[in-house]
């Protein structure tokens, strides 16, 4: 029984699904980290000194100084802030699965070609009939 779960989970590569999810996830917190800790800061001092993370709006109309006094006594909040960083994170982590893929990835070899000289559909260079008229091909 332990076999056969093995060869289970060896043959539909449940394992290697396993540990891409461990490593997804694990990569998804270092690039949270790498825009929240390091790529943010700069770009709110750029910006006049701005904390994207405590940008908000006060639903209740209270005008709450802070984001924090605002959980503090409960009014509803549109954390822009927080959005801003969320999909600067997904863009990151989206182009890094992108390099990751394509380094994986390897294009097929492409095939050389050559036109039928009788009708001029785009052939393998070593055929020696036409699939579209059937003409028997001369090799140069």
């Amino acid at each position: 029984m332990l076999r056969e779960f093995n060869a289970f989970l060896l043959k539909n590569n449940i394992l290697a699904l396993a540990l891409a999810v461990v490593i997804g996830t694990a990569l998804a917190a270092v690039i949270g980290s790498l825009v929240v800790d390091i790529v943010m800061p700069p770009i709110g001092l750029l910006l006049g000194g701005v904390d994207f993370e405590s940008l908000f709006i006060d639903l209740s109309g209270k005008g709450h100084p802070t984001l924090a006094a605002a959980k503090e006594a409960g009014a509803p909040t549109l954390r822009y802030g927080k959005f801003v960083n969320t999909v600067i994170i997904f863009i990151i982590v989206a182009f890094v699965v992108f390099l990751i893929a394509k380094s994986f990835v390897k294009e097929a070899p492409v095939a050389p070609t050559r036109e039928c000289q009788f009708c001029g559909e785009t052939i393998l260079a070593v055929a020696s009939r036409c699939p579209r008229c059937t003409s028997e091909l001369v090799q140069s």
